[in-house]
């Protein structure tokens, strides 16, 4: 319980952080409805306008996304330049614990992008916001912004080795949306793509909320998504403190 409400604290603790910084709201609100406008009027010119449920949601997605990966760079370098990552490392819990904080807030903040979409689809374009599965759509969610979190922590720990985390954050940004089908099908890609799709905490995500958009299975897409996320947690756990061990041996922890 103890460890729970760590969690809980930091991540609520940081969500109000976050919801304090103009850029991050500009990120999680003026981005997905600019992305969200792009997919309505594509799905709009398309044989398929029927699914334009489809494209506010998968563009809310697209902007959880983003925040995640952003914040996943940020976590550790924020941390650095304001000097108190050596003291997070010294801590004698496990770091894991103050970093996946770090990273769940920003999939909670990102939520915004979701509801912005659906809101901005509705408002603007007359789209109706027909759940066929409401109640499921909401357990979705949660387990997005569980798996998003999970995921952003594995990705956090390789940020301890970088100056500069944001450079390797921001090419994953459009691979890893066009991978999990958030707007696109998976079935148009290429098929060496499928291997990677089924392995992203991402692609099991959005196919939960698309499924239970529409109508489909959604508690196995729920569960495989919070599996993946809980592996992401274990491998970041465990990379977390290797990267950690090897840039305190090395006196570059502060300078990576």
């Amino acid at each position: 319980m103890r460890t729970l409400r760590t969690l809980l604290i930091g991540t609520v603790l940081r969500a109000k952080h976050l919801s304090r910084s103009p850029f991050e709201v500009a990120l999680a609100l003026v981005i997905p409805l600019v992305q969200a406008t792009l997919a309505v009027y594509l799905f709009q010119a398309g044989d398929e306008p029927h699914r334009l449920l489809e494209a506010a949601v998968g563009a809310g997605l697209m902007g959880v996304w983003a925040s995640v990966l952003t914040g996943s760079g940020g976590a550790i370098q924020h941390q650095r330049f304001e000097g108190t990552l050596e003291i997070i490392m010294l801590t004698p819990r496990h770091p894991v614990l103050v970093v996946l904080p770090l990273t769940a807030a920003t999939a909670v903040t990102g939520c915004y992008a979701l509801v912005a979409t659906l809101l901005w689809g509705r408002i603007v374009y007359g789209i109706p916001i027909d759940l066929a599965h409401p109640l499921a759509f909401g357990a979705a969610t949660l387990a997005c912004i569980a798996g998003l979190g999970m995921f952003g922590l594995l990705l956090a720990s390789t940020f301890i080795l970088l100056r500069n985390a944001n450079a390797l954050a921001n090419p994953l940004d459009y691979p890893i949306w066009l991978l999990s089908g958030m707007l696109v099908p998976i079935s148009v890609l290429p098929a060496w793509t499928a291997p990677i799709a089924a392995v992203l905490p991402t692609t099991w995500g959005a196919r939960a909320l698309r499924e239970a958009t529409v109508g489909g299975p959604v508690w196995p897409s729920i569960g495989i998504c919070l599996a993946l996320g809980t592996v992401c947690l274990v491998l970041g756990a465990v990379l977390l403190k290797s990267f950690e061990r090897r840039a305190r041996a090395s006196a570059t922890l502060a300078l990576a």
